[in-house]
């Protein structure tokens, strides 16, 4: 299957409606014919700043404005961050992401800090990866130079429905953002959430932004919304296994050489449903006690997993090693 950016919206309509065991079929296959689907990716997700984020994302326990219980903590210290990422090494992670809770990166001190944890991590052989906020051209050249592997900036929604989760930044702002990390020649992570509110033309359209950039993400995060107590969607209602398939499957297909990440959600599925949705063509997952703020499952139990489904960790920098 050859590699498209030029999808249309009715294209991925018709695949994301196939019935669905025929969806998870073709996912399936796909996923055969560009990857080994014994590989999955782990990463580990670290919040190095926590909490009083001035954003209003309708979906996040960081936001100041909300009361969720959520402690905020300065930014870490280069130290510990590292022991953590040592740690994750240890326990078969290969890819470590740092999480700040601000609205964009400013350049200060707190960013040269960031800039010496990027350094620090990817000196133990782990793709290394950060979430900041918006992000200038140069700013992403920096964390380039210090050895960014990736960087996480998601869409997380439609472009119609993004004004319902969100007002303190617009959807061309996180399109920059993304342009500026690809300019810089980093990694693209993007993806989104479903349960926001959202109709299913709200998903399609997510997945027509990010399959239609000028190159597909290298990692396509795919997140159950975690419905948290304090924020506006904590009422919203539990998204099914059959969604979250149906969005895995329908990335798969349109972007297959990405990585499509099981992400946030996976504490509410049983083991059976996260095999589902490996068989749809998710090759990614986070792994370790928290997602930044919110419950995730730890090391041992997902290594148990992955034996009890014949899955192994990919090795870090994989495609650079294959084109030596």
């Amino acid at each position: 299957m050859t590699i498209r950016n030029d999808w249309t919206k009715e294209e991925i309509s018709e695949i994301y409606n196939t019935p669905l065991l025929e969806l998870i079929y073709k996912a399936a296959t796909i996923h055969r014919e560009h990857q080994d689907t014994a590989e999955v990716q782990v990463c580990t997700l670290l919040s190095i700043k926590t909490g009083g984020c001035p954003e209003d994302c309708a979906y996040c326990p960081q936001a100041a404005r909300y009361n969720t219980g959520v402690d905020v903590q300065a930014l870490m210290k280069k130290e510990e961050v590292l022991a953590y990422a040592e740690r994750a090494k240890n326990a078969g992670s290969t890819r470590f992401c740092m999480g700040a809770a601000w609205r964009e990166v400013r350049d200060n001190r707190d960013f040269d800090r960031v800039i010496d944890m990027v350094k620090g991590v990817n000196e133990l052989g782990m793709e290394v990866c950060c979430t900041l906020g918006m992000l200038s051209e140069d700013q992403a050249k920096k964390l380039h130079d210090a050895g960014l592997y990736s960087y996480n900036h998601n869409v997380d929604t439609s472009s119609e429905h993004y004004a319902d989760i969100i007002s303190t930044r617009t959807y061309n702002d996180r399109l920059n953002t993304l342009d500026n990390v690809r300019k810089a020649g980093i990694s693209v992570c993007s993806g989104g959430i479903i349960g926001l509110g959202e109709k299913h033309e709200d998903r399609i359209g997510m997945l027509h932004t990010l399959a239609t950039l000028p190159q597909h993400p290298g990692s396509v995060p795919i997140n159950a919304l975690v419905r948290v107590k304090g924020t506006p969607l904590q009422d919203n209602p539990k998204i099914e296994i059959w969604d979250m398939v149906r969005m895995i499957a329908t990335a798969r297909i349109i972007m297959p050489r990405s990585m499509v990440r099981l992400s946030a959600g996976r504490t509410e599925m049983s083991l059976s449903e996260q095999a589902l949705c490996f068989m749809a063509g998710a090759n990614s997952i986070f792994t370790g006690e928290k997602l930044l703020t919110t419950p995730n499952p730890g090391f041992d139990e997902d290594m148990a997993m992955f034996q009890l489904f014949g899955l192994k960790p990919r090795e870090a920098f994989k495609e650079e090693k294959e084109l030596v």
